[in-house]
């Protein structure tokens, strides 16, 4: 079938050195440079959308992506929701440990706690050797998770594909590898079961023609090496300096920095609008009224925020057909739960003003509407600000959970940073003081607003 001028929405994972990463803000790897590499030999074109594995593989069977590539095993499990393209790569499992640790090998690992990617090859083959061994297994979301758990002494090794760890070690992300590689899973490219049938005959075709002209070796080569074998693991290259690391890292983060700010704003307004609305509802004299914002506030109040933006995200494209929007979902996740912690503020702040004061403005003459809005509501402005400044802060940072449904907000730019340099706890310092400086900024000039408005 021809797929010239058709594109296709393909989803992946967020930090899988090296088949997907980000390097100088552009996504590169193994998976992403064969994906482009068919893309453009089959005459059709991708489009990305940077998740967790588990998101990703959420977002086919949503339908919110025509298909995913994130090194993803072939299984007779996954086979049952998913069609396979032919296999790209061949890896299997090995076990790191921290370059200063004691262990050897499985046999040391008795009464001590390994790590591997949930759902993954290595997390399975972990479990099984657990049973003999006798170790607990901790599953994780991301590759660089399970690498700090190592080095910070709260896991003693991890089970993670080979080429991952060949990678990251080349990268110096300070393990070693201890164990032979346990022969396993095959990677494919996957879609929807029975779906998208055109897009993986192109894959197939692609792949073939790859690794008949030689450019598949090539690829695999410029990430592995020549020797693209378990046991090569190269030397560690040296890295940057912290100041050369924030230099480098500053166009991505700023980026991430205006996302942040932009989703933030939008929420919030619009979460204002429902704290007003539900806030005046929650004072009403009706009770059909107070019953549905009560029912706001103790569904939105009592359930996580993450539920609601994988819901948004994920959830209603599925029931309605409609294709997502990670803005729009995100910016609905943030709205709707800030706006149900808003109308209490509201409804806190208007209950607070002494009674007495819509009495005296009544006896003058003024009727109810206009009492509430010359006299009451004035004086619950001045009450309510400095809470209301507070939940901005909350919302702010709260912006930082939609990295999980792929929104490129400051903490998810990080993430791609260190994913590909391992310089996790440098990059989570150099976001903590963005996120700091931004906020005490805001803070300082919403409380000068304040002061000047509510004299």
């Amino acid at each position: 079938m021809d797929l010239a001028g058709k594109k296709f929405t393909i989803a992946t994972d967020t930090t899988f050195a090296p088949f997907e990463f980000r390097k100088n803000g552009q996504l590169v790897g193994i998976d992403m440079d064969l994906l482009n590499a068919i893309a453009k030999e089959e005459n059709f074109q991708v489009e990305i959308q940077s998740l967790g594995f588990q998101a990703a593989v959420s977002a086919v069977t949503s339908g919110q992506a025509d298909g995913v590539i994130a090194g993803m095993s072939i299984t007779d499990e996954r086979k049952q929701t998913f069609d396979f393209s032919d296999p790209y790569f061949d890896s299997g499992v090995q076990m790191a440990v921290a370059k200063n640790s004691d262990v050897k090998g499985y046999e040391d690992l008795k009464g001590k706690t390994v790590v591997a990617k949930g759902g993954s090859e290595g997390e399975s083959e972990a479990k099984k050797l657990s049973e003999k061994y006798g170790f607990t297994v901790k599953a994780l979301d991301q590759s660089t998770s399970l690498i700090e758990s190592v080095k910070n002494g709260s896991a003693a090794a991890v089970f993670d594909d080979y080429p991952v760890l060949k990678y990251g070690i080349a990268q110096g992300n300070g393990l070693k590898v201890v164990t032979a590689k346990i022969p396993g899973g095959q990677y494919g490219f996957a879609v929807a079961k029975g779906k998208n049938a055109d897009l993986l005959a192109a894959f197939n075709n692609g792949l073939a023609r790859m690794k008949a002209d030689g450019s598949y070796a090539k690829t695999l080569e410029t990430y592995l090496g020549k020797d693209t074998s378990a046991t090569a693991d190269g030397g560690a290259k040296a890295q940057p300096g912290f100041v050369q690391l924030f230099v480098d890292s500053m166009p991505a983060l700023g980026e991430g920095l205006w996302n942040t700010l932009r989703i933030t704003m939008m929420a919030f307004i619009i979460a204002m609008v429902l704290g007003l609305i539900f806030g005046f509802m929650k004072i009403s004299t009706s009770r059909t009224l107070r019953g549905i914002a009560s029912v706001y506030v103790a569904v939105f109040r009592g359930t996580p925020v993450l539920v609601w933006a994988f819901l948004f995200y994920f959830g209603l494209p599925q029931l309605t057909g409609v294709t997502g929007n990670v803005f729009w979902a995100g910016t609905a996740t943030l709205a709707l739960n800030s706006g149900a912690y808003l109308t209490e503020i509201v409804r806190g702040g208007l209950q607070a003003v002494d009674p007495g004061q819509m009495e005296a403005a009544r006896s003058l003459g003024l009727g109810w509407g206009k009492s509430m809005q010359r006299v009451v509501v004035p004086q619950a402005v001045k009450i309510s600000t400095p809470a209301i400044i507070n939940q901005f802060v909350i919302t702010l940072k709260d912006s930082s959970l939609l990295l999980t449904i792929g929104f490129a907000e400051l903490l998810y730019q990080a993430q791609q940073i260190y994913a590909a340099n391992y310089r996790t706890t440098e990059m989570l310092i150099i976001v903590g003081i963005m996120y700091f400086v931004v906020i005490t900024l805001l803070t300082w000039v919403a409380n000068i607003v304040d002061k000047k408005v509510n004299k």
